[in-house]
């Protein structure tokens, strides 16, 4: 019986970094996306007039359920509410970009999940705006859904570009 030195073997090393990378490459991915959504809601509102009002309205959704946002002039920006939000949003970023940069890793392995994943990216996208719809209806109202999809789509490019970009090896084809 062979005797185990306690020294793990490259074969586990070599995983623990795989897995690692998929997820700094996750992290990267969510950063990115939410930074290009943060920069499209902040191009939107400063064209508008009032630059810092979504996530000054989201961010009165989320930490005070509301309150505060009912008369759209009286909405002023909130430094708290905005840093608030932006963590939460990146944070939250960084969690489906982690999710996403695993997807493609098992894509990788195996090449039917690719449908897989941009079904999953479709359904995402649409409960996303059904549940806030449904949930937050009144900051919807606030807030242009035509902006919120173009912006989530905005986001959806950048993450895809991360992740395409360290998985070139893909075959994706339309």
């Amino acid at each position: 019986m062979p005797v185990q030195s306690g020294v793990s073997h490259p074969v586990g090393v070599g995983q623990d970094a795989s897995a690692l990378a998929v997820y700094l490459e996750g992290i990267r991915a969510g950063l990115v996306g939410a930074s290009v959504i943060a920069l499209w809601f902040l191009l939107v509102d400063t064209f508008a007039g009032r630059p810092f009002y979504t996530p000054t309205v989201l961010g009165a959704a989320l930490f005070h359920g509301g309150a505060g946002i009912e008369n759209e002039s009286a909405v002023t920006p909130s430094l708290e509410l905005v840093a608030g939000f932006t963590w939460v949003h990146y944070l939250v970023f960084m969690l489906i970009g982690i999710g996403a940069a695993r997807l493609m890793a098992l894509a990788e392995r195996n090449p039917s999940f690719g449908f897989g994943i941009v079904l999953f990216f479709a359904v995402f996208e649409f409960g996303f705006l059904l549940a806030s719809m449904i949930f937050a209806e009144g900051v919807l109202q606030r807030l242009a859904w035509p902006a919120v999809v173009v912006g989530n789509l905005l986001a959806a490019v950048g993450m895809g570009l991360v992740l395409w970009r360290g998985h070139r090896q893909l075959d994706i084809q339309p």
